[in-house]
Protein backbone atom coordinates (compact mmCIF):
# COMPACT_ATOMS: atom_id res chain seq x y z
CA UNK A 1 0.00 0.00 0.00
CA UNK A 2 2.89 2.24 0.78
CA UNK A 3 4.31 1.72 -2.74
CA UNK A 4 1.53 2.23 -4.36
CA UNK A 5 1.01 5.68 -3.03
CA UNK A 6 4.85 6.82 -3.69
CA UNK A 7 4.09 5.59 -6.97
CA UNK A 8 1.09 7.68 -7.10
CA UNK A 9 2.52 10.67 -5.69
CA UNK A 10 5.71 10.37 -7.91
CA UNK A 11 3.33 10.11 -10.76
CA UNK A 12 1.63 13.21 -9.60
CA UNK A 13 5.02 15.37 -9.64
CA UNK A 14 6.31 13.86 -12.83
CA UNK A 15 2.44 14.93 -14.27
CA UNK A 16 2.65 18.45 -12.62
CA UNK A 17 6.46 19.42 -14.18
CA UNK A 18 5.02 18.64 -17.84
CA UNK A 19 2.72 21.25 -17.21
CA UNK A 20 4.56 23.66 -16.08
CA UNK A 21 7.20 23.40 -18.90
CA UNK A 22 4.53 23.73 -21.75
CA UNK A 23 3.64 27.24 -21.39
CA UNK A 24 7.11 27.85 -21.89
CA UNK A 25 7.69 26.16 -24.88
CA UNK A 26 4.84 27.81 -26.24
CA UNK A 27 6.07 31.50 -24.99
CA UNK A 28 9.52 30.48 -26.97
CA UNK A 29 7.30 29.27 -30.53
CA UNK A 30 5.36 32.86 -30.65
CA UNK A 31 8.24 34.81 -29.59
CA UNK A 32 10.21 32.76 -32.93
CA UNK A 33 6.90 33.56 -34.84
CA UNK A 34 7.11 37.07 -33.52
CA UNK A 35 10.72 37.27 -34.73
CA UNK A 36 10.07 35.36 -38.48
CA UNK A 37 7.52 38.29 -38.95
CA UNK A 38 9.49 41.51 -38.13
CA UNK A 39 12.55 39.96 -40.53
CA UNK A 40 9.83 39.66 -42.72
CA UNK A 41 8.60 43.21 -42.52
CA UNK A 42 12.06 44.65 -42.62
CA UNK A 43 12.98 42.84 -45.80
CA UNK A 44 9.81 44.36 -47.49
CA UNK A 45 10.57 47.80 -46.32
CA UNK A 46 14.16 47.39 -47.92
CA UNK A 47 12.87 46.45 -50.79
CA UNK A 48 10.53 48.99 -51.26
CA UNK A 49 13.14 51.33 -50.41
CA UNK A 50 15.49 50.41 -52.95
CA UNK A 51 12.79 50.45 -55.55
CA UNK A 52 11.49 53.89 -54.76
CA UNK A 53 15.29 54.82 -55.58
CA UNK A 54 15.65 53.37 -58.66
CA UNK A 55 12.08 53.17 -60.27
CA UNK A 56 10.56 56.82 -58.11
CA UNK A 57 7.77 56.71 -56.67
CA UNK A 58 4.91 57.01 -58.60
CA UNK A 59 6.33 53.93 -60.75
CA UNK A 60 5.71 51.96 -57.62
CA UNK A 61 2.54 53.29 -56.00
CA UNK A 62 -0.34 54.98 -58.50
CA UNK A 63 -1.18 58.50 -57.05
CA UNK A 64 -4.67 60.35 -58.10
CA UNK A 65 -3.64 63.53 -59.23
CA UNK A 66 -6.27 66.17 -56.86
CA UNK A 67 -8.22 68.71 -59.09
CA UNK A 68 -8.76 70.45 -56.17
CA UNK A 69 -7.26 73.61 -55.49
CA UNK A 70 -7.37 75.26 -52.31
CA UNK A 71 -9.21 78.81 -52.07
CA UNK A 72 -6.17 81.29 -52.14
CA UNK A 73 -4.86 79.77 -55.18
CA UNK A 74 -5.85 81.35 -58.85
CA UNK A 75 -6.81 78.68 -60.81
CA UNK A 76 -7.05 81.40 -64.00
CA UNK A 77 -5.27 84.79 -64.52
CA UNK A 78 -7.26 88.04 -65.62
CA UNK A 79 -6.14 87.44 -69.32
CA UNK A 80 -7.97 83.92 -69.03
CA UNK A 81 -11.20 86.09 -69.01
CA UNK A 82 -10.10 88.58 -71.03
CA UNK A 83 -8.61 87.38 -74.15
CA UNK A 84 -10.80 86.53 -77.29
CA UNK A 85 -11.24 83.03 -78.55
CA UNK A 86 -8.53 81.86 -80.75
CA UNK A 87 -10.89 80.15 -82.52
CA UNK A 88 -14.69 81.13 -83.52
CA UNK A 89 -15.54 77.57 -85.02
CA UNK A 90 -17.08 76.01 -81.14
CA UNK A 91 -19.57 73.24 -80.54
CA UNK A 92 -21.85 75.62 -78.37
CA UNK A 93 -25.29 75.29 -79.19
CA UNK A 94 -27.68 78.81 -79.63
CA UNK A 95 -28.81 78.87 -76.01
CA UNK A 96 -25.62 78.40 -74.62
CA UNK A 97 -23.70 80.50 -76.46
CA UNK A 98 -26.61 83.51 -75.82
CA UNK A 99 -26.36 82.56 -72.50
CA UNK A 100 -22.07 82.80 -72.18
CA UNK A 101 -22.36 85.88 -74.52
CA UNK A 102 -25.02 87.89 -72.30
CA UNK A 103 -22.06 87.88 -69.35
CA UNK A 104 -21.87 91.56 -67.76
CA UNK A 105 -19.18 93.01 -65.48
CA UNK A 106 -20.99 94.42 -62.46
CA UNK A 107 -17.72 96.82 -61.66
CA UNK A 108 -17.98 99.32 -64.63
CA UNK A 109 -14.18 100.60 -64.70
CA UNK A 110 -11.61 97.98 -66.67
CA UNK A 111 -8.97 96.86 -64.27
CA UNK A 112 -6.81 96.70 -67.39
CA UNK A 113 -6.16 98.54 -70.50
CA UNK A 114 -8.77 98.32 -72.81
CA UNK A 115 -8.83 99.24 -76.68
CA UNK A 116 -12.09 99.23 -77.85
CA UNK A 117 -12.64 97.40 -81.32
CA UNK A 118 -15.68 97.16 -84.04
CA UNK A 119 -16.89 93.89 -84.62
CA UNK A 120 -17.80 93.69 -88.48
CA UNK A 121 -20.55 91.38 -88.87
CA UNK A 122 -21.05 89.64 -92.42
CA UNK A 123 -24.53 88.01 -93.36
CA UNK A 124 -23.34 86.23 -96.41
CA UNK A 125 -24.72 83.24 -98.42
CA UNK A 126 -21.21 82.26 -99.22
CA UNK A 127 -18.37 84.41 -101.02
CA UNK A 128 -17.19 87.67 -100.10
CA UNK A 129 -16.97 89.40 -103.57
CA UNK A 130 -15.80 92.67 -102.86
CA UNK A 131 -12.79 91.16 -100.02
CA UNK A 132 -10.11 92.93 -102.00
CA UNK A 133 -11.77 96.63 -101.40
CA UNK A 134 -12.62 95.58 -97.37
CA UNK A 135 -8.35 94.38 -97.19
CA UNK A 136 -7.70 97.75 -97.94
CA UNK A 137 -10.39 99.62 -96.15
CA UNK A 138 -8.71 97.42 -93.21
CA UNK A 139 -5.26 97.55 -93.88
CA UNK A 140 -3.50 99.11 -90.81
CA UNK A 141 -5.53 99.09 -88.02
CA UNK A 142 -4.89 95.80 -87.02
CA UNK A 143 -6.02 95.88 -83.12
CA UNK A 144 -9.27 97.91 -84.04
CA UNK A 145 -11.56 95.96 -85.17
CA UNK A 146 -12.69 92.24 -85.07
CA UNK A 147 -14.25 90.19 -88.07
CA UNK A 148 -17.04 87.78 -88.01
CA UNK A 149 -18.72 85.70 -90.75
CA UNK A 150 -22.21 83.88 -91.07
CA UNK A 151 -22.61 82.21 -94.26
CA UNK A 152 -23.93 78.48 -95.18
CA UNK A 153 -23.24 75.86 -93.62
CA UNK A 154 -21.96 74.16 -96.44
CA UNK A 155 -19.98 76.64 -97.57
CA UNK A 156 -16.15 76.49 -97.27
CA UNK A 157 -14.03 79.75 -96.96
CA UNK A 158 -10.67 79.74 -99.09
CA UNK A 159 -9.37 82.49 -98.03
CA UNK A 160 -5.13 82.73 -97.95
CA UNK A 161 -4.03 82.70 -94.44
CA UNK A 162 -2.46 86.30 -95.03
CA UNK A 163 -6.27 87.53 -95.53
CA UNK A 164 -8.14 89.51 -92.80
CA UNK A 165 -10.77 87.09 -93.20
CA UNK A 166 -8.71 84.04 -92.53
CA UNK A 167 -10.46 81.34 -90.56
CA UNK A 168 -12.98 84.16 -89.25
CA UNK A 169 -16.34 81.87 -90.06
CA UNK A 170 -18.34 81.40 -87.23
CA UNK A 171 -20.59 78.11 -86.42
CA UNK A 172 -23.47 79.14 -88.66
CA UNK A 173 -27.69 77.61 -89.82
CA UNK A 174 -29.45 77.91 -92.47
CA UNK A 175 -31.34 81.45 -93.48
CA UNK A 176 -34.27 82.05 -94.94
CA UNK A 177 -35.24 85.58 -96.21
CA UNK A 178 -37.91 87.12 -94.16
CA UNK A 179 -38.20 84.27 -91.40
CA UNK A 180 -36.65 84.66 -87.96
CA UNK A 181 -33.55 82.44 -89.15
CA UNK A 182 -32.75 85.88 -90.37
CA UNK A 183 -32.80 87.29 -87.03
CA UNK A 184 -31.13 84.02 -85.56
CA UNK A 185 -27.65 84.56 -87.81
CA UNK A 186 -27.93 88.16 -86.97
CA UNK A 187 -27.93 87.51 -83.48
CA UNK A 188 -25.80 84.51 -83.48
CA UNK A 189 -23.20 86.56 -85.25
CA UNK A 190 -23.89 89.22 -81.98
CA UNK A 191 -23.05 86.76 -79.75
CA UNK A 192 -20.34 85.52 -80.98
CA UNK A 193 -18.42 89.00 -81.17
CA UNK A 194 -19.20 89.58 -77.39
CA UNK A 195 -17.29 86.90 -76.77
CA UNK A 196 -14.50 89.63 -77.61
CA UNK A 197 -14.43 91.80 -74.79
CA UNK A 198 -12.76 94.72 -76.45
CA UNK A 199 -15.70 94.84 -78.75
CA UNK A 200 -17.46 98.02 -78.21
CA UNK A 201 -19.41 98.33 -81.55
CA UNK A 202 -21.37 95.52 -83.40
CA UNK A 203 -22.11 96.44 -87.81
CA UNK A 204 -24.46 94.27 -89.79
CA UNK A 205 -23.03 93.92 -93.13
CA UNK A 206 -23.90 91.67 -96.02
CA UNK A 207 -21.51 90.49 -99.73
CA UNK A 208 -22.64 93.34 -101.25
CA UNK A 209 -21.68 96.09 -98.63
CA UNK A 210 -18.95 98.58 -99.13
CA UNK A 211 -17.51 101.01 -96.61
CA UNK A 212 -17.37 104.99 -98.34
CA UNK A 213 -14.92 106.18 -95.91
CA UNK A 214 -11.47 105.07 -94.62
CA UNK A 215 -11.78 103.52 -91.45
CA UNK A 216 -10.24 106.47 -89.60
CA UNK A 217 -13.79 108.34 -90.06
CA UNK A 218 -15.58 105.15 -89.33
CA UNK A 219 -13.79 104.49 -86.13
CA UNK A 220 -14.08 108.30 -85.35
CA UNK A 221 -17.45 108.57 -87.19
CA UNK A 222 -18.87 105.26 -84.05
CA UNK A 223 -16.62 106.18 -80.86
CA UNK A 224 -17.90 109.51 -80.37
CA UNK A 225 -21.51 108.85 -81.35
CA UNK A 226 -24.14 108.86 -78.08
CA UNK A 227 -26.19 107.11 -79.95
CA UNK A 228 -26.66 103.41 -81.85
CA UNK A 229 -27.02 103.36 -85.46
CA UNK A 230 -30.64 101.66 -86.10
CA UNK A 231 -33.69 102.65 -88.44
CA UNK A 232 -37.08 102.57 -86.02
CA UNK A 233 -40.20 104.54 -87.56
CA UNK A 234 -43.61 104.75 -86.47
CA UNK A 235 -45.33 103.87 -90.32
CA UNK A 236 -48.52 104.76 -90.84
CA UNK A 237 -49.19 101.91 -94.05
CA UNK A 238 -49.70 99.02 -94.88
CA UNK A 239 -46.17 97.88 -94.35
CA UNK A 240 -45.41 99.40 -91.30
CA UNK A 241 -48.61 99.73 -88.95
CA UNK A 242 -50.45 97.45 -91.29
CA UNK A 243 -48.23 94.78 -90.81
CA UNK A 244 -48.76 94.59 -86.85
CA UNK A 245 -50.57 91.41 -85.24
CA UNK A 246 -52.66 92.13 -82.25
CA UNK A 247 -51.27 88.64 -80.65
CA UNK A 248 -48.26 90.58 -79.89
CA UNK A 249 -49.88 92.27 -77.05
CA UNK A 250 -49.56 92.54 -74.29
CA UNK A 251 -45.87 92.55 -75.28
CA UNK A 252 -45.98 94.60 -78.06
CA UNK A 253 -48.90 97.18 -78.39
CA UNK A 254 -49.47 99.00 -81.93
CA UNK A 255 -48.19 102.69 -80.71
CA UNK A 256 -44.87 100.59 -80.07
CA UNK A 257 -44.77 98.58 -83.20
CA UNK A 258 -41.48 99.98 -85.66
CA UNK A 259 -40.27 99.22 -88.81
CA UNK A 260 -36.53 100.03 -90.21
CA UNK A 261 -33.69 99.12 -92.40
CA UNK A 262 -32.00 95.36 -91.34
CA UNK A 263 -28.32 96.80 -91.41
CA UNK A 264 -27.81 98.30 -88.16
CA UNK A 265 -24.81 99.80 -86.03
CA UNK A 266 -25.17 98.89 -81.80
CA UNK A 267 -23.36 99.70 -78.91
CA UNK A 268 -22.23 96.80 -76.33
CA UNK A 269 -24.95 97.53 -74.13
CA UNK A 270 -27.66 97.19 -76.76
CA UNK A 271 -25.77 93.88 -78.67
CA UNK A 272 -26.20 92.85 -75.07
CA UNK A 273 -29.57 93.15 -74.94
CA UNK A 274 -30.09 91.69 -78.46
CA UNK A 275 -28.99 88.60 -78.03
CA UNK A 276 -29.90 88.26 -74.00
CA UNK A 277 -33.54 88.79 -74.98
CA UNK A 278 -36.22 86.45 -74.12
CA UNK A 279 -39.45 88.30 -73.83
CA UNK A 280 -39.92 89.50 -77.45
CA UNK A 281 -38.26 86.74 -79.28
CA UNK A 282 -41.08 83.99 -78.98
CA UNK A 283 -43.87 86.87 -79.68
CA UNK A 284 -42.28 87.94 -82.55
CA UNK A 285 -41.16 84.16 -84.13
CA UNK A 286 -44.39 83.37 -83.48
CA UNK A 287 -46.46 86.46 -84.70
CA UNK A 288 -44.41 87.94 -87.55
CA UNK A 289 -44.62 85.85 -90.87
CA UNK A 290 -44.70 87.18 -93.81
CA UNK A 291 -46.37 88.93 -94.99
CA UNK A 292 -44.40 90.84 -91.74
CA UNK A 293 -41.21 90.44 -92.13
CA UNK A 294 -39.47 89.95 -88.84
CA UNK A 295 -36.11 91.33 -89.64
CA UNK A 296 -37.64 94.51 -90.37
CA UNK A 297 -39.72 94.79 -87.07
CA UNK A 298 -38.15 92.29 -84.22
CA UNK A 299 -35.07 94.65 -83.00
CA UNK A 300 -36.41 98.26 -84.15
CA UNK A 301 -39.28 97.58 -82.29
CA UNK A 302 -37.94 96.02 -79.24
CA UNK A 303 -34.80 98.34 -78.68
CA UNK A 304 -37.78 101.15 -79.13
CA UNK A 305 -39.35 99.94 -76.03
CA UNK A 306 -36.21 99.01 -73.55
CA UNK A 307 -33.90 101.72 -75.09
CA UNK A 308 -35.13 104.21 -76.82
CA UNK A 309 -32.66 107.03 -75.67
CA UNK A 310 -30.07 105.27 -77.04
CA UNK A 311 -31.24 104.94 -80.45
CA UNK A 312 -30.13 107.65 -83.41
CA UNK A 313 -33.51 105.89 -85.40
CA UNK A 314 -31.30 105.74 -88.80
CA UNK A 315 -29.27 104.12 -90.63
CA UNK A 316 -25.32 104.60 -91.47
CA UNK A 317 -25.70 102.05 -94.56
CA UNK A 318 -27.34 103.70 -97.89
CA UNK A 319 -29.48 101.69 -99.97
CA UNK A 320 -31.63 103.06 -103.41
CA UNK A 321 -35.38 101.84 -102.95
CA UNK A 322 -36.15 104.40 -105.49
CA UNK A 323 -36.99 101.48 -108.44
CA UNK A 324 -39.77 99.59 -106.09
CA UNK A 325 -39.81 96.15 -105.43
CA UNK A 326 -39.18 94.25 -102.74
CA UNK A 327 -35.03 94.60 -102.89
CA UNK A 328 -33.21 97.55 -103.35
CA UNK A 329 -31.40 98.04 -106.77
CA UNK A 330 -28.21 96.52 -107.25
CA UNK A 331 -25.09 98.30 -108.86
CA UNK A 332 -22.71 96.95 -111.25
CA UNK A 333 -19.77 97.64 -113.25
CA UNK A 334 -20.98 100.29 -115.81
CA UNK A 335 -23.36 102.29 -112.51
CA UNK A 336 -19.51 103.41 -110.57
CA UNK A 337 -18.44 106.50 -111.46
CA UNK A 338 -17.45 109.60 -109.16
CA UNK A 339 -20.23 111.15 -109.67
CA UNK A 340 -22.06 108.34 -108.48
CA UNK A 341 -20.96 108.38 -105.12
CA UNK A 342 -20.49 112.47 -104.85
CA UNK A 343 -24.53 112.11 -105.10
CA UNK A 344 -24.96 109.49 -101.73
CA UNK A 345 -22.39 111.95 -100.12
CA UNK A 346 -24.97 115.34 -101.29
CA UNK A 347 -28.52 113.06 -99.83
CA UNK A 348 -29.53 115.23 -98.04
CA UNK A 349 -28.63 115.63 -94.41
CA UNK A 350 -29.14 113.92 -90.76
CA UNK A 351 -28.64 114.50 -87.33
CA UNK A 352 -25.89 113.39 -85.20
CA UNK A 353 -24.78 113.63 -81.96
CA UNK A 354 -28.39 116.28 -81.53
CA UNK A 355 -27.13 118.32 -84.52
CA UNK A 356 -27.74 118.62 -88.55
CA UNK A 357 -24.43 116.94 -90.32
CA UNK A 358 -23.74 116.29 -93.85
CA UNK A 359 -21.78 112.86 -93.10
CA UNK A 360 -24.95 110.02 -92.84
CA UNK A 361 -24.02 107.22 -94.74
CA UNK A 362 -20.43 104.86 -93.69
CA UNK A 363 -21.34 101.80 -95.92
CA UNK A 364 -23.68 101.64 -99.09
CA UNK A 365 -25.20 98.24 -100.91
CA UNK A 366 -25.92 96.92 -102.58
CA UNK A 367 -22.89 96.33 -104.88
CA UNK A 368 -22.44 93.30 -107.67
CA UNK A 369 -19.12 91.18 -108.08
CA UNK A 370 -18.82 93.09 -111.63
CA UNK A 371 -18.90 96.54 -109.42
CA UNK A 372 -15.27 95.44 -107.50
CA UNK A 373 -12.91 96.88 -110.53
CA UNK A 374 -13.99 100.20 -111.04
CA UNK A 375 -14.52 100.66 -107.24
CA UNK A 376 -10.94 99.51 -106.71
CA UNK A 377 -9.82 102.23 -109.25
CA UNK A 378 -11.74 105.00 -107.20
CA UNK A 379 -10.87 103.69 -103.68
CA UNK A 380 -7.81 106.02 -103.32
CA UNK A 381 -9.32 109.23 -104.80
CA UNK A 382 -13.17 109.14 -103.49
CA UNK A 383 -12.85 106.25 -100.72
CA UNK A 384 -9.21 108.04 -99.34
CA UNK A 385 -8.34 104.34 -98.43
Amino acid sequence: MHTKVMWWEEGKEVDSSTRTNQPRVLQFRLLQLFLLFLLVGLGVMIFSLNMIRYFGVQNVVPVQQSHFQPCFEEAHTLDTWIRPPSKLLHTMNDSELFWRASFVPGVKDYPFRRIPKIAFMFLTKGPLPLAPLWERFFKGHKGLYSIYIHSLPSYEADFPASSVFYRRQIPSQTVEWGMMSMCDAERRLLANALLDIDNEWFILLSESCIPLHNFSIVYRYLSRSRYSFIGAFDEDSPFGRGRYNPSLSPQVNLTEWRKGSQWFEVNRKLAIEIVADNVFYPRFKEFCRPSCYVDEHYFQTMLTIVAPNLLANRTTTWVDWSRGGAHPATFGQADITKEFFEKISEDGTCIYNNQPSSLCFLFARKFAPSALEPLSALASEVFRY
